[in-house]
């Protein structure tokens, strides 16, 4: 099974940038349709975006498109989220996850409970 460890969280102004990193080790990385989740406090996990083990094809939270870029390295046994334009409204703790794809994959991409793997996160707070 994988293992998932996310990084690069941090402190950051509001209109910075944030690259988050998720390297994976054991199982084959290669398998999973990979997914970013958010969750801020006091509020339920929020599905950012998803990629697909080719990397060929990306998901994105409608409300959140255009400032998120998912990216996988199958390579690297990584996935990455850049972040642009950082809002406040972006602090929260921001996790990868993984779950064997098949052709659901696209319908299920956005459900957390459809994850079986999940790493423990990392703190992304945005100061205005």
């Amino acid at each position: 099974q994988v293992q998932l460890v996310e990084s690069g969280g941090g402190l950051v102004q509001a209109g910075d940038s944030l690259r988050l990193a998720c390297a994976a080790s054991r199982g084959t990385f290669s398998e999973y349709g990979m997914g970013w989740f958010r969750q801020a406090p006091g509020k339920d996990r929020e599905f950012v975006a998803a990629i697909t083990w080719s990397g060929e094809t990306t998901y994105y939270a409608d409300s959140l498109k255009g400032r998120f870029t998912i990216s996988r390295d199958n390579a690297r046994n990584e996935v990455s989220l850049q972040i642009s334009i950082l809002k406040p409204d972006d602090t929260a703790v921001y996790y990868c996850a993984a779950q064997q794809e098949d052709d659901a994959f696209r319908y299920t991409a956005r459900y957390a409970y459809q994850y079986d793997y999940w790493g423990p996160g990392t703190q992304v707070t945005v100061s205005s």
